[in-house]
């Protein structure tokens, strides 16, 4: 794992006061609040331990500063990722996994940003009541599944593109739970999981049920100045013309291994907007970045853009207070996971140990070695020694709260 030549936490510290002249208070204080802790990640105004080599032959010394651990941090998940990935090893099965994307139109995306707890929760309960409901159904499946979604809201070039990526069992239990019902094949041989098409009625009717809902009870704000004689007409007219559009309910084909799941699951956990490795440069006030054209072969572009306006592009997938971004369902579901777990193997006769599943290590400094090669605290002037720390160092008051 390689150190990124440019971070986004560079690109706040030397443009993000510009940033907050510009928009002023079209910024929300947790907007504000993030610009924050990447500005000070990792730095003095944190705090942290004065650390030194054991060796005595060597005794370097060096500053070890605290993270500031939020969750739109690109440096601050890599490890909460790589132990969720580990948990989810271990409720594997010897089954096919399908990756479902679910994404509501574009038309959507004012009343998105003016609604966000609201339309990111009702994008995931429409997307999981509509896969657990067909799913049920004998006509379709007629078992209960297991699948968690992952939130993403943004596109490769950093526009507001609000989806859910969801991994859901090849197959599932009966409602009785004594059998193991699989997904059925196509005439080609090859497993599906449930049709896209009824997937993407279903899901439209369930999101805009719950969108007239929200409208009607007056919690749903115009992303423009309110006009009570106009507005009801107008948020009419809006639902009849998404009413009318196909929204795109994706499959892709299944998995070809557990193996496969886990090292699809890291690309899309713990991650916000961008990661640093994709920034390239920072020059003459703009930023270069690497992304990828899926509409022309996947071909690898570069794109550069205003250094405000990246900022400003990359606070739109700032989440709400307390908006869980990542959910489990049916099987996978938190409550019972485990014992479900042990259910639908017992019925596919297969215990964990012929996984070749590794132990989940709660131990930070296994987890930074495994990544990396080498012990976080290895001394790299001498080589042999580690690094032990002396003392805490001082935070300053003043980094306590955002501007």
């Amino acid at each position: 794992m390689s150190r990124p030549l440019l971070e986004v936490a560079d690109i706040i510290r030397q443009h993000g006061a510009r940033l907050l002249a510009q928009l002023g208070d079209a910024l929300s204080y947790q907007q504000r609040r993030v610009l924050h802790a990447l500005e000070i990640c990792r730095t003095s105004q944190l705090g942290g331990h004065l650390e030194r080599c054991d060796n005595p032959a060597c005794g370097h010394q060096r500053p070890a500063y605290d993270s500031c651990r939020n969750r739109h941090c690109p440096k601050c998940q890599t490890l909460d990722r790589v132990r969720w990935v580990e948990a989810r090893q271990a409720q594997l099965l010897p089954i096919p996994y399908f990756h479902l994307v679910f994404t509501l139109p574009h038309q959507l995306a004012p009343w998105i940003r003016a609604n966000l707890a609201l339309g990111y929760n009702l994008l995931f309960a429409a997307a999981a009541q509509a896969i657990q409901t067909l799913a049920a159904d004998p006509k379709h499946l007629g078992a209960q599944v297991g699948f968690f979604a992952i939130l993403h809201t943004w596109g490769q070039q950093l526009s507001f593109h609000p989806h859910l990526h969801l991994v859901v069992t090849g197959g599932g239990l009966s409602s009785d739970g004594k059998k193991w019902i699989p997904a059925p094949l196509s005439h080609k041989g090859k497993h599906f999981f449930l049709s896209v098409k009824a997937l993407s009625a279903r899901f439209r009717r369930l999101y805009l049920d719950g969108l007239k809902a929200a409208f009607q009870q007056q919690q749903l704000r115009s992303p423009a100045p309110p006009q009570p004689s106009t507005e009801a007409l107008a948020f009419t007219r809006l639902l009849q013309s998404l009413q009318k559009l196909r929204w795109v309910v994706y499959a892709k084909p299944p998995f070809g291994s557990p193996s496969r799941v886990v090292e699809y699951l890291g690309r899309y956990t713990h991650r916000v907007a961008i990661s640093n490795h994709r920034l390239l440069a920072i020059e003459q006030d703009q930023v270069s970045f690497r992304w990828r054209d899926y509409r022309h072969g996947h071909v690898e572009k570069t794109m550069t853009l205003q250094a405000t306006e990246f900022l400003r592009r990359f606070l739109l997938h700032v989440l709400p207070p307390g908006l869980v971004r990542i959910r489990h369902y049916g099987l996978l579901a938190n409550c019972h996971v485990e014992q479900k777990i042990q259910s639908c193997r017992q019925l596919l006769e297969v215990q964990p140990a012929t996984l070749l599943l590794p132990t989940p290590s709660r131990d930070w400094r296994a987890l930074f070695e495994r990544l990396t090669g080498n012990p976080p605290d290895l001394c790299p002037h001498c080589k042999t020694g580690r690094f032990r720390p002396l003392y805490r160092l001082p935070r300053p008051d003043f980094a306590r709260s955002p501007p």
